[in-house]
């Protein structure tokens, strides 16, 4: 951080202008964060919009020192990110860029890839909003560069998530990290598609299916979610989740009772990946799938005009309409503190987080923003599938400060609710259940 801090130093009228840019690039660092901000009264002009002064590259991007960067980027994304990156280039005549690669990359897995070889990893890269603790844990990811500028222009809870102990370490880019429920209108009616009993059955009326990806942590923890057994942070530890307190024979219940209406529909209900949905409606085989914004196109393109977007559904437990709870969060871009160029690094992240990528991205992709003017443009506000994820959202664990723990055992649960030898009507055996997912999230099984 330290070369960093020097780098984008360079040529500025303050040595005080940047803010969190101290020795370590953890959340224990003991460095002095009490500078200036980049973007204080004394450099606004250095900062318009996405475009920074050409001195904040310090010696990079010289004749005698070309910049190489890698950027990963997820799969539906890597086209755009291509041509951003052009844009980028062109933004800076008088700098040298001798490659800015884009290397497909599964956002899911880039705080692993990151941790296992921070020096070959890209240098600039997506993730989701849980995996922020482990990268600034391991001093892998640099602070945010640019931290007024980027708190003016993003909506505050994304910035609030991307923070740890005062410290910005992450460029926010979407506001709609979630899922929600997606469906062929020709097969499932808008009022159908409040209920889960409604989908399902519009589904096993039309011959269709209906996709979930139970056996993956990440949606299984709907059933627990909605069983009341919801995530509150770590433990004083960092390490171990904690949960709010909840009613187990209800919890109990809501479980079997999901239990029960897989079964009812079994054949109709399909445990499989979400790529499945799109393809599934591409070849007239499924109704209806719980889906994220990140296959927003792809599912617009294979419905057409039959495309439908909601919250998740209902369910009824006894005589009870219960909401479906699901996991919500954000997205960031990261800057690897391993970085050769880390001053492009930040630039180019910054760039990339910005307000007119945020909109290409909302326009060519469906990703919701991060960036408050973004948010108010009508691709947004016209946007069915927006609207249902920022209502989902109401009804959604925040996905920060998620332990390494929770995942699988969460898909196990999925799993086991899904499973044949499943008997709903054995509360015993799904409390049991319930106790040791518990356990194993918290590491005591």
């Amino acid at each position: 951080m330290k070369k960093i801090l020097a780098i984008l130093l360079a040529g500025m009228m303050t040595a005080t202008a940047l803010v969190g840019c101290g020795e370590a690039a953890n959340s224990s660092s003991n460095s002095d964060n009490s500078s200036k901000s980049d973007n204080g009264s004394s450099d606004a002009a250095k900062i318009n919009g996405s475009i920074v002064d050409d001195s904040y590259f310090g010696d990079e991007g010289t004749d005698s020192n070309p910049v190489t960067l890698k950027v990963w980027a997820p799969d539906a994304a890597v086209s755009l990110v291509k041509e951003q990156i052009e844009a980028f280039k062109k933004a800076y005549p008088n700098k040298k860029f001798k490659d800015i690669t884009v290397v497909a990359q599964g956002e899911n897995d880039a705080a692993t890839n990151m941790l296992n070889d921070a020096t070959t990893a890209a240098d600039v890269f997506s993730f989701p909003s849980d995996q922020l603790n482990k990268l600034v844990d391991a001093g892998v990811i640099s602070q945010v560069a640019f931290k007024d500028a980027v708190t003016e222009a993003n909506a505050e809870e994304t910035v609030k998530a991307g923070t740890i102990k005062d410290t910005l370490y992450a460029y926010p880019e979407t506001n709609d990290n979630g899922y929600y429920l997606v469906y062929d209108k020709s097969v499932v009616s808008d009022e159908q598609a409040q209920t889960l009993e409604g989908v399902l059955e519009a589904c096993k009326k039309a011959g269709k299916k209906f996709i979930m990806d139970a056996g993956n942590g990440y949606y299984a923890c709907t059933f627990a979610f909605t069983a009341g057994v919801k995530i509150d942070g770590l433990e004083d530890d960092g390490i171990t989740q904690k949960f709010a307190k909840y009613d187990e024979d209800d919890a109990v219940k809501t479980l079997q009772a999901f239990a029960q209406l897989i079964k009812d529909y079994k054949g109709t209900f399909q445990s499989l990946e979400v790529a499945n949905i799109a393809s599934g409606f591409s070849s007239g085989k499924c109704g209806a799938g719980i889906d994220g914004s990140w296959d927003t196109a792809s599912n617009q393109k294979a419905l057409g005009d039959n495309f439908g977007a909601a919250k998740l559904p209902t369910i009824k437990v006894g005589d009870t309409d219960k909401q479906l709870i699901s996991m919500f969060g954000y997205k960031y871009i990261g800057v690897n503190g391993s970085s050769k160029f880390p001053a492009t690094a930040q630039i180019l992240a910054y760039y990339l987080a910005g307000e007119e990528c945020q909109l290409q991205r909302a326009e060519k992709l469906g990703w919701g923003p991060s960036n408050k003017k973004v948010q108010e443009n009508k691709v947004v506000t016209d946007s069915a599938v927006l609207k249902a994820i920022g209502e989902q959202a109401k009804n959604a664990c925040v996905q920060v400060n998620v332990a390494s723990t929770f995942w699988d055992p969460m898909a196990n649960l999925g799993n086991k609710i899904i499973a044949d030898t499943c008997d709903p009507s054995d509360a015993a055996a799904m409390k049991k259940l319930l106790n040791e997912t518990i356990a194993n999230i918290k590491d005591e099984g």
